[in-house]
């Protein structure tokens, strides 16, 4: 959008050199033969190739005629390079935008089960390359439309969805499918106003679950009280990262290599059994887990919410029993469909 209005206003600015230069010159060649607005006029109309008639008695003065071709062969040029982006910025920006606006309200709309990250500075942008990494939908809130823009454009080809106002409003929280959602992250810059978002995220979907960024400490069990799920502090986090780099290095960059690697995309993952899934009732070397997809089942957790490590192979599966599985990011998603209830 920048660049188009940057471009519209050098043509504007040629268009009105070239006018400004004709009309004094049939001013000048004229030496006050012809008034200064009829010089102007005269200049327009030859711009612009109407060419209603040209000044009295121009053919008397030497030069007239000749100032004229030149200002009809520039004028074609200049004004198909101002047309061309006057249609370019009614066309890609504030018609393109409106209609890439309507196009993405659409898809928001039938939205369900998705992701809304409240805010896209240092933390949620974050947030978002791990759900594009783990192809998880998700919709952006921010205040910057330039920067959520960019962010598309850099991240995913222009096609991440976003909203573009407060967080804290529960218009947008709404525009952005938060009734449909099934986890808001709130990644906002200050406590007070990932406390906003959290107490009216809660109140619009009793059910989401709702993870909180929070700056101070004392700052974490408020958040938890207003009815986020957790809440997370990114200097808590940094912290313990930077001991454990001094303790367990090799553990850190197998975590990283998971993490980072492109082309396998590791990722630890959680899946539930659902109602009327296949898996409910089998054993573990029963499933096709190991044999379709390569994901390695890393503990379990039960319905009294106890952990069991390293299953056995023999470990029976209820309906609720949630999988804790590492694995590639391709691999999981196709585990979830095999996972899922069949028609």
């Amino acid at each position: 959008m920048n660049a188009l209005l940057r471009r519209m206003l050098a043509a504007w600015g040629v268009l009105v050199a070239l006018v400004f230069l004709g009309s004094v010159g049939f001013f000048l060649l004229g030496h006050g033969r012809w008034k200064f607005f009829e010089c102007v006029y005269m200049t327009v109309i030859t711009l612009s190739t109407v060419g209603f008639g040209e000044l009295s008695h121009m053919g008397e003065v030497p030069g007239a005629r000749a100032l004229t071709v030149g200002l009809i062969v520039s004028g074609v040029g200049a004004l198909a390079y101002f047309q061309g982006n006057l249609t370019a910025l009614l066309v890609e920006g504030v018609i393109g935008q409106a209609l890439r606006r309507n196009r993405m309200r659409k898809q928001i709309a039938a939205l369900s089960g998705h992701i809304v990250v409240a805010g896209a500075g240092s933390t949620g942008k974050h947030v978002i390359e791990e759900l594009l990494a783990t192809r998880t939908p998700f919709v952006v809130i921010d205040r910057n439309e330039e920067q959520m823009q960019r962010m598309s454009d850099e991240l995913c080809e222009g096609k991440m969805l976003w909203v573009h106002g407060d967080a804290t409003d529960d218009h947008t929280l709404i525009a952005a499918g938060v009734k449909a959602a099934r986890g808001v992250v709130a990644a906002l810059t200050h406590d007070k106003d990932n406390l906003f978002v959290t107490l009216s995220a809660r109140s619009l979907n009793a059910s989401a679950r709702i993870v909180s960024k929070v700056v101070e400490d004392d700052a974490a069990p408020k958040m938890v009280k207003a009815g986020a799920t957790s809440a997370v502090s990114p200097t808590q986090i940094g912290g313990r990262r930077m001991a454990s780099e001094l303790i367990r290095p090799e553990v850190n960059e197998f975590l990283d290599q998971m993490l980072r690697d492109k082309d396998k995309n590791l990722r630890l993952e959680e899946i539930t059994v659902p109602d009327k899934s296949s898996f409910a009732g089998m054993m573990l070397k029963d499933t096709p887990i190991r044999r379709e997809t390569r994901v390695l089942v890393v503990a379990v957790r039960e319905a009294d919410r106890s952990f069991l490590y390293n299953p056995e192979p023999d470990y029976t599966m209820k309906v609720g029993t949630t999988l804790i599985v590492m694995g590639e990011a391709q691999s999981i998603v196709k585990l979830r469909k095999i996972v899922a209830p069949s028609e």
